[in-house]
């Protein structure tokens, strides 16, 4: 999303050096036109029932931004689903997952009239067909089925295997069924999976397919009327040259041949997919210095500020956008923090750089501003979108002096 244009950084039409004229280091900027493409197009080759992962990126902007594209939001959290309704989705396209919904969270959902809420266990089922009854509605609700599929990513980001903490056992369909013909208050109408992130082995979702359709199947078997299928996301996003190719058209493929001539509604809720590749964190050098044979670069964004390759051993492509000649010196680039993992790459070969200058660290729209903190009672980061030759801020960090005066001592001290 980073183009040089005569010499100089742009996003869209506009000028980064405009960008960091008013807004102070590290923050993030994404690209509207990016992210509309990567919206339409999921759109046309996957069909229209997307649902953006709102944990990816959940900044009100961005949600308002894709609620404009005509998609749904996929939820995690009672946060997020407020999150959501305040960004202007339509509550019937609003589905709530995760395995840890509180009694207070579904309550919540329930009074919203949700598209769906996604259950992750037989006694979450029992729990909503109590408050469902206190209530006195019928509630329309999903199964999220753990397929027991080893999508080939990390282990911190695999949710398919029958050992991950996510989803019921897909062989304990009968119970599932048991339970929901004894619950009268429930109507069950949905079934989804969600195998993990970063998965490019087509096989993996191949397999996914089969196994979903055949649940499927199950269930109107036996007298459960399916009518939606959520296959999940976690399409693969390059974040370097060394990354494995993906083709979203090879899921396609593999979704027409298992679900060929089937009446299911087939949805899918990706989210770094939609938006990793339409952000970047644009970090300043404040300090160099060299130990032992490495050449450190210091910046100012940390592991507080972008998480990922401390988390997950995650590689971005970093680059500069000054002193750009052809005298290439291998550096280390390291965070402030006062961690040994804060280091976002080592070993890459950059022009000589000096304090001040700034540094880009790539495909930085999913899983950053969202899970940064204040580590170290340092402040969040800002984010910028630019539509064109415009940009705004669409959050502006507290002040540090703000964080401290929110906590409470008690009388006693």
């Amino acid at each position: 999303m980073l183009e040089i244009k005569n010499k100089l950084p742009f996003v869209e039409d506009t000028s980064l050096h405009d960008i960091i004229k008013v807004c102070q280091t590290p923050f993030y900027v994404y690209s509207q036109k990016m992210i509309t493409h990567k919206v339409e197009m999921t759109k046309k080759i996957l069909g229209k029932n997307i649902f953006f992962s709102v944990k990816a990126n959940s900044n009100q902007a961005i949600l308002k931004l894709m609620n404009s594209l005509d998609i749904g939001a996929d939820v995690v959290s009672v946060g997020e689903l407020k999150r959501s309704l305040d960004a202007g989705f339509p509550p019937n396209k609003i589905i709530f997952e995760g395995v840890g919904k509180s009694k207070e969270d579904l309550i919540y959902a329930i009074q919203k009239n949700i598209r769906l809420i996604n259950t992750e266990s037989l006694e979450e089922i029992k729990l909503l067909q109590k408050l469902a009854l206190e209530k006195n509605k019928i509630i329309d609700i999903g199964v999220r089925l753990n397929p027991n599929i080893d999508g080939g990513t990390i282990s911190k980001i695999s949710t398919g295997k029958k050992t991950d903490k996510f989803g019921i056992e897909i062989n304990e369909i009968e119970k599932i069924v048991n339970l929901i013909l004894n619950c009268n208050n429930l109507n069950l109408i949905g079934i989804s999976c969600h195998i993990g992130s970063q998965i490019s082995n087509i096989d993996a979702y191949k397999n996914t397919f089969i196994e979903m359709k055949k649940a499927a199947d199950k269930f109107m078997a036996s007298g459960i009327n399916i009518k939606h299928v959520d296959l999940g996301g976690g399409f693969h996003v390059s974040y370097g040259k060394n990354d494995p190719k993906f083709r979203i058209e090879d899921v396609k493929s593999e979704l027409d041949s298992q679900f060929n001539s089937s009446k299911y509604e087939l949805s899918f809720e990706p989210g770094r997919y939609l938006i990793a590749e339409a952000g970047i964190l644009v970090t300043s050098i404040i300090n160099t210095k060299e130990n032992g044979g490495v050449n450190y670069l210091i910046v100012d964004a940390g592991m507080n500020t972008f998480v990922r390759p401390a988390m997950y051993d995650a590689h971005h492509d970093i680059e500069t956008i000054t002193k750009k000649t052809d005298n290439s010196i291998q550096y280390t680039v390291a965070g402030p923090i006062c961690e040994s993992t804060d280091i976002f790459a080592r070993n890459i070969l950059l022009s000589k750089q000096t304090v001040g200058d700034i540094l880009i660290i790539r495909n930085t729209g999913a899983y950053g501003k969202v899970m940064s903190s204040t580590y170290n009672t340092r402040s969040l980061p800002a984010e910028v979108l630019v539509n064109k030759e415009n940009f705004a801020m669409i959050y502006i960090p507290k002040k540090i002096e703000k964080n401290i005066e929110e906590d409470i001592i008690p009388n006693w001290l």
